[in-house]
């Protein structure tokens, strides 16, 4: 039912540094979950509940032929900051995994290690290890099963990439253009702007001004930072 996820949409999350480099863990954002919700079944035919203080989640999508709510749900854990908020966005991103949204990334591979001429590192209070480095993937690919079979990710501080699946890492400058953002995202923006009152002749104008493209020619990054950018705007009264 649901698509798999674009490089722009996967984030990358340090998980341990060491001496002699860091290893790196794949996730979504729960924007990313609701994007894709709306792009696919549309904004007024999916919610979310939240019971037991938000530690559960329940995602429900309208089935028409059913003519009635079809719902997963699942249980999130608290971050280390805003627990109640971290506890809420965890549950709906697991339930969101239920319903196979993003599923994809637990294909990816067991260990992703980034050697330690790939970041700049420094030594904590603690008197370990750390870096202030920020990563991205770059591009990612899936086998005919759904399974992942690309993977290449970038150092965003020097833009160079520092992995890349099944090949040996040469430092190398980023150059390589994002994909075109689909006629069904443009529509999810288009919706999303009409809700806060911002009409598509604005959209083009900022569009032309912002990324020097029109709107229907952006790409994969400008749509999630457009969309993003839009979705910071309170709603039309």
């Amino acid at each position: 039912m649901f698509r798999k996820l674009t490089a722009n949409e996967i984030d990358c999350r340090v998980a341990t540094v060491k001496d002699n480099g860091l290893s790196l863990l794949l996730y979504k954002d729960a924007r990313c979950d609701m994007n894709i919700l709306d792009e696919t079944v549309g904004a007024f035919n999916w919610k979310r509940e939240h019971c037991r203080d938000n530690a559960n989640c329940i995602v429900s999508i309208w089935d028409k032929d059913k003519g009635q709510w079809i719902s997963k749900e699942d249980t999130g854990t608290e971050s280390f900051t805003e627990k109640e908020k971290g506890l809420a966005s965890d549950s709906f991103k697991r339930a969101c995994f239920n319903w196979g949204i993003g599923r994809e990334l637990y294909t990816g591979p067991k260990l992703i290690w980034v050697k330690s001429a790939g970041y700049s590192s420094y030594t904590n209070k603690g008197g370990k290890p750390a870096t202030y480095d920020r990563f991205k993937v770059k591009t990612i690919g899936y086998d005919k099963e759904g399974n992942i079979n690309q993977l290449s990710i970038i150092n965003t501080n020097t833009s160079k990439v520092v992995f890349d699946m099944g090949k040996q890492v040469v430092i190398e400058t980023v150059t390589e253009q994002a994909p075109k953002a689909t006629k069904k995202q443009l529509e999810v923006v288009v919706a999303t702007a009409r809700r806060k009152g911002i009409s598509e002749e604005d959209l083009l104008s900022y569009c032309m001004k912002k990324y020097g493209v029109d709107f229907a020619n952006i790409d994969q990054l400008q749509y999630t930072e457009l969309l993003t950018y839009i979705q910071s705007k309170p709603n039309k009264e």
